[in-house]
């Protein structure tokens, strides 16, 4: 394979919508068994299936270019409805009890928007490195810490290379994405106590 073909693959199998999806659920077995699941799943299907949805819609309509959003000013409307979706997950998390790290998983998610979106909107940071930097953080949290730490850094890694070399990003742009959502999902986690 080419490094660019390797480089696409990486992109779309590690892409911030299928993190979002997969991970919840994963994250909710790991932690409470099938239970966890079931609220992972409820997690999944706003905070990553509502803003899929929306992409998908606007790609077909021709008013996106692809599910990657590489032009940065076409951005504004997924992103709204992804920060809308987080949102009206978290509220329903709560008000129905959801275990904890579920719901700082989520937090952590809204807080990587609040520090992203507006960065975003003046300067291409990197949401599939904040994703996959930050779904490392809460996995870490469920699996052991150090192997899950170590194989993770190399996973974001990856991710940033990939990026980089499809040319949607500039290093400083990947490094910038992979620390606003290692620092925010940190925080956010210790915020919880998890």
């Amino acid at each position: 394979m080419t490094a660019d073909l390797v480089a696409r693959k990486v992109t779309n199998l590690l892409a911030p919508q299928v993190l979002v999806i997969a991970m919840p659920p994963l994250v909710g077995v790991l932690a409470q068994g099938w239970t966890g699941a079931a609220w992972g799943l409820l997690a999944s299907a706003l905070c990553g299936g509502v803003p899929a949805l929306v992409i998908a819609s606007g790609v077909r309509a021709g008013r996106l270019d692809s599910h990657h959003i590489v032009d940065r000013t076409r951005r504004t409307g997924p992103l709204i409805s992804a920060v809308a979706a987080v949102l009206a997950a978290l509220v329903l998390l709560i008000l129905l009890d959801a275990p904890v790290l579920l719901t700082a998983t989520v937090t952590a998610m809204l807080a990587a928007l609040a520090v992203t979106v507006p960065i975003t909107l003046r300067w291409k940071i990197s949401f599939h490195a904040a994703v996959c930097a930050g779904t490392v953080v809460v996995l870490a949290h469920v699996l052991p810490p150090a192997p899950t730490a170590l194989a993770g850094a190399l996973v974001v890694a990856l991710v940033c290379w990939a990026r980089v070399r499809l040319t949607h990003h500039t290093t400083a742009q990947v490094l910038a994405g992979a620390a606003a959502g290692l620092l925010t999902t940190l925080a956010t986690l210790t915020a919880f106590g998890v």
